[in-house]
């Protein structure tokens, strides 16, 4: 299993795709991270809006991938998620007891906010990144305009992010995306159609590529 990284930015702006999976049912949390990393996504975000979280947690994370939890509104489920192999968590917007338990246990947490205010309380919780949710609320223009005040604050755009646009959130700004339901539908997960999946995760780290050729 791969230890929590105290610094994932620079990794993140190396491989700047994390998956997000939503599904009512994950057959095989290994085989779907490994699906993934087929398609060139190497992070894998569990979320807690997924039943038995910690189950696929420590499965995925057992099999030696990088993992994470999301969706984290409390302390308890920080310790809980880490506990099962959770490296870095992610919350939907500020919560100030994940960030505080994220400290205590020593890994990185992503903060979640979307106007500028809740940018700087996200920094001054101490986010390792700050996720932009829902980015599709502005569209990636929007990075550029977070810039101008925060720039050196590390942005990662979720929420509507798909093969289509994400190379645009990357060319504007943003350190990293969340893929979603383009690259992980909960049918195809539930079914276990790694093809599928890897199909898709290839078609989106293709199109972020355009946006790493164009910098």
């Amino acid at each position: 299993m791969n230890p929590p990284s105290v610094n994932p930015l620079a990794e993140l702006h190396a491989d700047p795709v994390i998956a997000v999976v939503r599904a009512p049912r994950i057959p095989d949390a290994a085989a779907l991270c490994a699906a993934l990393a087929d398609g060139g996504i190497n992070w894998t975000e569990f979320t807690y809006t997924t039943p038995e979280v910690t189950t696929h947690l420590r499965r995925a994370a057992g099999a030696g991938w990088r993992v994470g939890v999301g969706t984290v509104l409390t302390a308890e489920q920080a310790e809980s998620g880490v506990a099962s192999g959770a490296s870095f968590l992610v919350t939907p917007g500020c919560r100030p007891e994940v960030a505080e338990a994220a400290r205590a246990l020593g890994v990185p947490v992503v903060l979640g906010a979307l106007t500028p205010t809740e940018v700087a309380r996200a920094v001054d919780l101490g986010a390792a990144a700050v996720k932009i949710f829902p980015a599709r609320a502005f569209g990636p223009g929007y990075f550029k305009d977070l810039r101008g005040p925060y720039p050196d604050v590390p942005l990662v755009a979720s929420g509507g992010v798909n093969a289509g646009n994400a190379a645009d959130f990357l060319a504007h700004g943003a350190l990293a995306v969340c893929a979603g339901t383009d690259v992980v539908p909960p049918d195809a997960v539930a079914a276990g159609d790694w093809a599928e999946i890897t199909r898709r995760a290839r078609a989106f780290t293709e199109a972020c590529a355009v946006a790493r050729a164009r910098a």
